[in-house]
């Protein structure tokens, strides 16, 4: 692979675990968002101040000292605090860490396409007897997932690249592995021009799959 002295294997291993880390922190932030857009929308004033504290707080502090803060400050604060030492799994922490971050970006997608859905949906809904959860189910979620698609292909697209924050805590993904070629060749151009190409062939790959979901999720809707 352009004459990396027998580092391919190194990078592969590194995309599959970024792949990984992506997939999992992507579903644990589309998690948190609907909880955190239930909560924004709550007629409940401590809940919504509760799911603005965390989209405001997450979003107002850079990714890297929020990974750096859980993976090295939690626990050292443990130990002072309690003297409990604790060992957190690097991959385990990143996806935690990583979806807690996005779920506050996807907070504001699933709130957006909430309400975006037609009123008068959810109020035939009710007329014809549906309880909160058949309404959720049958009618808003369905729809929402077509609002929400280009937001969360956004979220995921900055998230796979965020992804490449977590070397920091020695998870061996593409980024910390494309570090180890580039000091072992003396190649660091090389190693990480071929990172940064497999970052854009992830992305256009995602942005292929996001588009025809977008098609699917969109059939059958009439186009004004």
């Amino acid at each position: 692979m352009m004459n990396i002295r027998g580092y391919g294997w190194l990078l592969w291993e590194g995309v599959r675990l970024t792949v990984a880390v992506g997939v999992v922190s992507m579903a644990i932030a589309m998690l948190l968002g609907l909880i955190g857009a239930w909560g924004k929308l709550s007629d409940s004033r401590i809940t919504r101040s509760m799911a603005g504290v965390y989209t405001t707080v997450i979003r107002g502090v850079p990714e890297l000292v929020i990974i750096l803060l859980v993976y090295y400050g939690v626990p050292t604060l443990l130990i002072d605090i309690a003297n409990v030492s604790i060992d957190f799994n690097p991959f385990i922490a990143g996806v935690l860490t990583i979806g807690f971050i996005y779920g506050a970006f996807s907070t504001e997608v699933f709130r957006g396409s909430y309400l975006a859905v037609s009123k008068g949906q959810i109020e035939a809904a009710m007329a014809v007897g549906m309880n909160r959860s058949q309404m959720f189910f049958r009618i808003l979620l369905p729809q929402m997932w077509r609002f929400a698609l280009p937001g969360l292909g956004n979220v995921w697209m900055v998230l796979i690249k965020a992804t490449a924050l977590v070397s920091v805590i020695q998870l061996p993904e593409l980024m910390r592995n494309a570090d180890v070629a580039a000091r072992s060749t003396h190649k660091p151009f090389t190693c990480y021009f071929i990172a940064s190409l497999i970052y854009l062939v992830i992305t256009i790959v995602s942005l292929t799959i996001q588009q025809r979901a977008e098609v699917w999720a969109n059939r059958g809707v009439r186009k004004v």
